[in-house]
């Protein structure tokens, strides 16, 4: 069965820092794209950082993020994080991890989420 476990959110306040981690299981997600995406109340789901499945790919970021998030893989371990630095209250969220086999039908595993809050 394959499963996505985020886990490392919690409270920091603001100019702080967190950093998320999802633990694949199930299968080998090496060649799998990973994303990190988050959803905050009232709001849609929103795209965050990806990492491609080459590990020499460039990985991607949204515009609101770039620069303080970073995002990473540990193949051998099967897992990815998130370094989140210069937390800002509007980052505040639940994170969530997906996972995309590149057959073009886009992310088809999701984690349950980790909740991300920040405070002034």
């Amino acid at each position: 069965q394959v499963q996505l476990v985020e886990s490392g959110g919690g409270l920091v306040q603001a100019g702080g820092s967190l950093r998320l981690s999802c633990a694949a299981s199930g299968r080998t997600f090496n060649n799998y794209k990973m994303g990190w995406f988050r959803q905050a109340p009232g709001k849609e789901r929103e795209f965050v950082a990806v990492s491609s499945w080459w590990s020499g790919g460039r990985p991607n970021y949204a515009d609101s993020v770039k620069g303080r998030f970073t995002i990473s893989r540990d193949y051998a371990k099967n897992t990815v994080y998130l370094q989140m630095n210069s937390l800002k209250l509007e980052d505040t969220a639940v994170y969530y991890c997906a996972a995309d086999p590149m057959l073009g039908k886009g992310y088809e595993y999701w984690g349950q989420g980790t909740q991300v809050t920040v405070s002034s």
